[in-house]
């Protein structure tokens, strides 16, 4: 009887710990997308979901969530059950300039995310269009000088990488100019060929094809080395410009109070399908370097990123 009575509990304790103990995952993960498909984010997400599948022997299901500049998305992961089956692929503009751009923000990246890994980045280009008369950095500055307010820069839109940076130039250089945001990279990129604006800081990769064929003029390179695509383009640190490396980037995020297990068991997924050919050949074809960092690199990058888009932000009084 006794021994009967110890069974029956022994089954009952099982049943009741058997789902706590589940290992992780046991469903779907899904990935979300704070932007419309066919951008970086997307493009990013949906190549390392098919090598993360392999890791965790799950399905993992991209979902685009676009809106509001990315905070939809990103309110909806900070809304999430910090379980490991919700994550977002966003980019520099999700996870940092958005917290010192827009006063009322529904997130706060420094504290609403456990950063799983930095996936790729990519240097931006400071080119200029053919009707401008000048081939370094040094005579953009000259010119600048000679025509105060007068030169227009181009980007894909208000807070946006391409245009903070063009506005941290303009501050390091002490020269000043116009901007244009345009409703993505494309149209700011055609107007720029047209001669209808003068300047950019454009994404390496949406504008390589363009330098490569003598559409546009590369100065310099916002990154801590000069491009392999671009050898003879110098970085802004060569061209005289001080402190001023930039980088265009996308990495993926959990809701906070992620359990540490279930984090590295996703860093673990994501560095393995960085690692595939097929990953990095996508990578490659949009000009991004892929980076696989680990969650304390990614969250102390994320912190520096932060401190440094909220200086040139409150410096040039974009805070909205």
């Amino acid at each position: 009887m006794i021994e009967k009575v110890i069974a029956g509990a022994l089954a009952t304790t099982l049943m009741v710990a058997g789902p706590a103990l589940a290992a992780y995952p046991d469903k779907p993960v899904r990935i979300i997308v704070p932007f419309v498909p066919g951008g970086s984010s997307d493009i990013t997400a949906r190549a390392i979901a098919p090598g993360m599948e392999k890791v965790l022997g799950q399905t993992v299901i991209v979902e685009n969530k676009p809106g509001a500049n990315g905070a939809i998305a990103a309110q909806e992961l900070k809304n999430a059950k910090p379980d490991g089956y919700t994550l977002m692929v966003g980019s520099i503009g999700t996870f940092a300039i958005n917290e010192g751009l827009y006063k009322k923000l529904a997130y706060k990246p420094s504290e609403d995310f456990d950063y799983v890994s930095q996936l790729v980045r990519n240097p931006n280009v400071l080119v200029v269009s053919s009707k401008i008369p000048v081939k370094t950095v040094a005579e953009l500055i000259e010119y600048a000088g000679k025509h105060p307010d007068q030169i227009s820069y181009a980007s894909s839109g208000t807070g946006s990488s391409d245009h903070l940076s063009a506005v941290m130039f303009r501050q390091r250089s002490n020269t000043t100019g116009i901007d244009v945001p345009y409703k993505g990279g494309a149209a700011a990129i055609a107007d720029l060929l047209g001669a209808q604006v003068d300047v950019s800081f454009q994404n390496l990769g949406a504008v390589l094809t363009h330098v490569q064929s003598g559409k546009l003029k590369a100065l310099a390179i916002t990154g801590a080395q000069r491009s392999p695509e671009l050898p003879d383009t110098p970085t802004m640190a060569e061209s005289g410009i001080k402190n001023m490396v930039v980088y265009s980037w996308q990495g993926v995020a959990a809701p906070t109070g992620t359990p540490k297990d279930v984090i590295d068991k996703l860093h673990q997924a994501v560095s393995e399908s960085l690692k595939q050919p097929r990953t990095q050949e996508t990578m490659k074809k949009l000009g991004f370097t892929v980076v696989g960092n680990n969650p304390d690199e990614f969250t102390q990058f994320q912190k520096e990123e932060v401190s440094k888009w909220k200086e040139v932000i409150k410096s040039a009084g974009l805070s909205q």
